[in-house]
């Protein structure tokens, strides 16, 4: 049989073979791999342009109005802490971005780490997911900014008639030409070139920065001059209780969301395994200090139940007669969520060219522009399916579903990093038309086994010759390589072992936190059903976290994808940490959010089913030990000369 894989008839038909291609997995990208002759992206950028993306594509338009609802409703004075713990549990997936997109540095983000790591079904849901996130939160984003832009202009009638929204009798739709014309702008911008587009997301963000900074300041200059009356109460800094200010935590966990973008451009930079932690590690620490400065100064102006709901800190301004600060204000809010927009159109056409450079979806998606070495042909579908939502739709209904893609993804990379950690890829997959290598390469193999069983047998035979029956022990004292193979079989088996009880321990840690966190968060269930589910659900999970410290990682994790990248700390407690964190929010995100989801999962599915399981790229993939991949390619380079 040679070395070839078990896995490789990831193609055969039947139900078995339908299973098989769910769980196939694709190699990381490598010089030996090609995108079937696409052109590559540009490789332009560097830390400060990641930063650009990381921050502009995180803070929106919401951070304006999230501290006000916020610490109304949840935490009080104690805001400061909520986004902390909040940045802190975003720092958990930043950590497992980091590492994975240092090692496989490609377009495609939690789609393609899933695919490597994972299995192809469920890459698929993540990317389908994701291509749902990107669209409806760039169309919200963009429904956003008009009534901002009028601000600005005098008033809600201030913008000029081609602009402002209309009400439609015959569809009954209020439709937004602002919002159309501003995705039509920076999707033109974003087919331009990477580098340029993101140098103007950076300008944006700077107006952005600038604004927040503004208020700190400005706003820290009157707490010391009027004696920050929103820290003097009787209510104390927790008037809502520990309870409340972690579920402030909760809600506003979702003002970090953002930095996945930057994973989204690994091929386009320049330096991945430097570059890219640095670029997630910096906008996550920028955008989580501006967010804690901000509501330190707001939250101690204004106590924080007369606080606007709406306008919590241009009243905050105005209440200490600042009314002018308004202006600067929605400048950066309106400078926000233009920044916000660029970073929601920014990710999806590479998905988009991933999922199509894989045979998930056709082709036409995973065309690069030759010259501005840009996926235009996906950019610009993407403009126009988000222009056509934004103008016709009023989509804030459906912001929920946003979360769900962002938290499905955030989950499988903390997945993925404790798979790649303990059970990475032994095989990897070739392509058909290496089948010739292959073969000559098994021979060769097979016959060189086949030569040193027969030298094994001459040198058994003269041993017994001379000592009988009891010289097997001092053969293997005078000759180590036996002893050497022996221990090496022993190891082999060790290790099969090992990867067994890690991939099970894994997958059962996964059930123990939906388990519990289904069981803690529904609270209508009896206490004689909820609280032993959460028993059981807590004991898988801490048994899972126990075993998975007490056995070794598997050593392949060294040399798999590519190295000198960042490693994830404090494997595996963060990962499962970071997990556990996601499902929590995932399990409350709401009935109706879910079944809308669904809807669109299940669209996915068919989609799949229909079209991507039948042309995905590896379904004729003949898969080999990762140890022999490259002399494979040797070969068959070596054949061709």
């Amino acid at each position: 049989m040679g070395f070839l894989g078990d896995s490789q008839n990831g193609g055969s038909g039947g139900l078995w073979g339908c299973l098989r291609g769910l769980v196939r997995r694709k190699q990381v990208d490598s010089a030996n791999s090609n995108h079937s002759g696409h052109h590559q992206l540009a490789k332009e950028l560097t830390v400060p342009y990641l930063v650009a993306i990381g921050v502009g594509s995180t803070i929106g338009a919401g951070v304006y109005i999230l501290v006000g609802t916020v610490a109304r409703e949840h935490s009080g004075p104690a805001l400061t802490f909520s986004f902390l713990i909040a940045g802190i549990a975003a720092a958990l997936s930043a950590f497992c971005y980091a590492e994975l997109s240092s090692r496989c540095p490609s377009a495609g983000s939690a789609y393609h780490y899933t695919y490597i790591c994972v299995g192809e079904g469920v890459a698929w849901m993540i990317g389908w997911g994701l291509i749902l996130e990107y669209t409806i939160g760039g169309s919200a984003v963009a429904r956003g900014i008009s009534p901002n832009l009028a601000m600005l202009f005098g008033g809600n009638d201030s913008l000029p008639a081609f602009l402002a929204r209309q009400h439609i009798p015959v569809l009954d739709v209020v439709v937004d030409p602002c919002a159309a014309i501003l995705v039509f702008i920076v999707t033109g911008l974003l087919c331009v070139g990477i580098k340029e587009s993101t140098f103007a997301q950076g300008i944006v963000t700077t107006a952005n920065t600038c604004a927040m900074i503004f208020v700190i300041v400005a706003g820290g200059y009157l707490g010391f001059k009027t004696g920050w009356a929103g820290y003097n109460l009787a209510t104390g800094y927790f008037p809502f209780g520990v309870d409340g200010m972690l579920a402030g935590s909760a809600t506003v966990f979702f003002a970090f969301i953002g930095f996945d973008s930057v994973a989204s451009t690994a091929e386009e930079v320049k330096n991945p395994q430097r570059d890219l932690p640095l670029g997630i590690g910096l906008a996550l620490f920028i955008c989580c200090s501006l967010y804690m400065l901000v509501s330190v100064v707001i939250v101690g102006l204004v106590p924080y139940y007369a606080m606007d709901p709406d306008t919590p800190i241009s009243s905050a301004f105005a209440s200490n007669g600042m009314q002018w600060a308004a202006y600067i204000i929605t400048i950066g809010a309106t400078t926000a969520l233009c920044s916000t927009l660029m970073g929601s159109i920014l990710p999806q056409p590479r998905i988009l060219m991933a999922m199509a450079r894989d045979g998930l979806l056709p082709s036409f998606f995973s065309d690069v522009n030759q010259r501005t070495q840009v996926p235009v042909k996906s950019t610009i579908a993407t403009g126009v399916v988000a222009a056509t939502l934004a103008f016709f739709m009023d989509v804030s209904e459906l912001a929920g579903m946003v979360s769900i893609g962002t938290l499905l993804a955030f989950t499988m990379v903390a997945i993925s990093v404790l798979i790649l950690r303990y059970v990475p890829p032994d095989e990897v997959p070739l392509p058909s038309s290496l089948q010739g290598s292959i073969d000559s390469l098994s021979l060769q193999y097979a016959r060189d086994n086949q030569v040193s069983r027969k030298g094994k047998t001459k040198m058994s035979t003269s041993i017994d010759a001379s000592q009988p029956l009891l010289g097997k022990n001092k053969a293997a004292v005078d000759y180590p390589v036996i002893e050497k193979q022996e221990a090496q079989g022993s190891y082999i088996l060790n290790e099969e072992n090992r990867r067994k009880v890690a991939g099970w321990t894994i997958m059962f840690t996964c059930i123990g936190v939906l388990i519990l966190t289904c069981a803690a968060s529904n609270l209508g269930l009896p206490r004689l059903l909820r609280y032993p589910l959460c028993g059981i659900g807590g004991v898988l999970l801490l048994s899972g976290l126990i075993v998975l410290t007490t056995i070794d990682q598997d050593e392949a994790r060294h040399t798999f994808g590519h190295r000198g990248g960042f490693l994830c700390p404090f494997v595996p407690l963060l990962p499962i940490l970071c997990i556990l964190i996601n499902v929590y929010l995932l399990v409350n995100l709401g009935a109706a959010t879910w079944a809308r989801v669904s809807i669109w999962l299940l669209i996915g599915v068919i989609v799949y089913v229909f079209y991507g399981r039948t042309h995905s790229s590896l379904l004729d993939a003949v898969y080999v030990p990762t140890a022999h991949a490259d002399e494979i390619y040797r070969t068959s380079r070596a054949s061709l000369v």
